[in-house]
């Protein structure tokens, strides 16, 4: 008897054991930046919605758009999540990326990034968009979604972006210092960042990017061999960071459901270090527009990479058609 028992237990070990096995998660690695911009995968990620596809999801955080790239080209990541710059075109340029969906979208009426001037050249006459020609502007860096942002400011307003002084200054805690200062006299910036700064009177704001042009400030994309080895993998990636946006959307775009709910959720990456009274009306005022579904501007990727290649800052090679991937997500417009 002790003998059939043992046995009986052995085989159910081993069932057990197999079982698991097929059941066993992928793992994935995904690259981001703790903003409010990465709210879905967040959400998504906190609502067990990457578990509810057998993926076992690790987070991994960057501190600007550029190393999460990176990350994903070298296979130190699997998906990453972040803005779209000369950068990452000539790094997709070379085969190793696919942008797959959508991030945040600049559309006219919603919230967006605001065009501010320092109160010092407020007061001397930089009362408006047109009359920023002559003036100095901050950016990160050459190439950055800053630049572009300006450029299509410049284009839409009908004046030449030549005209104006243009700052690189490497970081966006230099930009708000040198803007604050009154060292440069306009810069561009995310509202979570503009709205306290306008309403503590350090800046004026004289317009807003999405009134100027649409643009597709960011993407979710994954490396060319998973699109091409893991295709499945990646369509479950997809299935849940697409739920993440429609909760999202549901609180901050299309309605308030369980906004109170996404707020908290979302504090536990973005401002996690100052207590919920100080950091959630930030978070609030961080809320962008995401496109259903996490749907693609293919036809704006095109432009971007046009721009950027024009003034010299991607390569000539780059090729829209090879960067972009719309097998996953029905895009949202095509050139």
């Amino acid at each position: 008897m002790k003998k059939r028992s043992l046995s009986l237990v052995t085989a159910l070990v081993c069932m057990l054991l197999v079982t698991s096995l097929c059941h066993a998660k992928d793992k994935v690695t995904v690259a981001a930046l703790t903003f409010v911009s990465t709210a879905p995968l967040f959400i998504a990620y906190e609502k067990g919605y990457f578990d509810a596809q057998d993926l076992d999801v690790e987070l991994k955080f960057f501190n600007s758009a550029q190393p999460v790239a990176v990350a994903i080209a070298s296979r130190d990541a699997d998906f990453g999540v972040t803005a779209l710059t000369a950068g990452f075109y000539n790094l997709a340029s070379k085969g190793a990326l696919k942008v797959i969906g959508a991030q945040l979208h600049e559309v006219k009426g919603y919230p967006g990034s605001a065009i501010l001037v320092s109160n010092k050249a407020y007061d001397e006459g930089l009362t408006s968009v047109d009359k920023l020609p002559g003036h100095s502007f901050a950016m990160s860096q050459v190439g950055s979604s800053f630049h572009y942002m300006i450029g299509q400011v410049a284009e839409g307003a009908g004046f030449d972006l030549e005209s104006m002084d243009l700052k690189p200054l490497q970081s966006v805690g230099n930009m708000i210092s040198a803007l604050k200062t009154g060292q440069v006299d306009s810069m561009i910036i995310v509202p979570h960042i503009a709205k306290p700064l306008i309403n503590a009177g350090a800046v004026k704001v004289i317009g807003w990017v999405a009134d100027y042009a649409p643009y597709q400030v960011g993407g979710l994309f994954t490396s060319t061999a998973n699109v091409k080895e893991k295709s499945d993998v990646v369509k479950r990636f997809v299935k849940a960071y697409q739920q993440g946006i429609d909760d999202y959307r549901a609180a901050f775009i299309d309605g308030d459901a369980n906004q109170e709910e996404m707020l908290n959720l979302i504090h536990k990456y973005v401002y996690s270090d100052e207590d919920a009274a100080k950091a959630l009306p930030k978070i609030k005022d961080g809320v962008m527009y995401i496109e259903k579904d996490g749907r693609l501007d293919v036809a704006d990727i095109y432009k971007q990479i046009k721009w950027y290649k024009d003034r010299g800052l991607v390569d000539a090679s780059a090729d829209g058609t090879e960067i972009v991937d719309t097998t996953f997500i029905e895009p949202l417009t095509m050139p």
